[in-house]
């Protein structure tokens, strides 16, 4: 994964999935992602462990683009460009 200056990114939309565990936040995330053009970011923030392996998948068979992740004190956060193939 890349290591980016997160602030650099401009974001889109940012969807908080606090308090929901698998598959809510992969599921809401997929329908923000939808609703997004084509190169815009969704940054999505979870407290769902799971969330570290399900994101980074739910990602790659969308073809959509994991730009960066970081996790600390109980909450991972998400950086997601939308594929440009839609």
């Amino acid at each position: 994964m890349t290591q980016l200056d997160t602030t650099d990114i401009k974001v889109t939309e940012t969807l908080d999935c606090s308090g929901l565990l698998c598959p809510l936040p992969v599921y809401q995330a997929g329908i923000a992602l939808g609703r997004l053009a084509p190169d815009e970011v969704l940054k999505l923030v979870t407290t769902d462990p799971g969330a570290l392996e399900d994101i980074p998948a739910m990602a790659r068979q969308r073809g959509d683009t994991l730009l960066a992740t970081k996790q600390g004190e109980g909450v991972q956060t998400f950086w997601l460009k939308t594929g440009g193939g839609r």
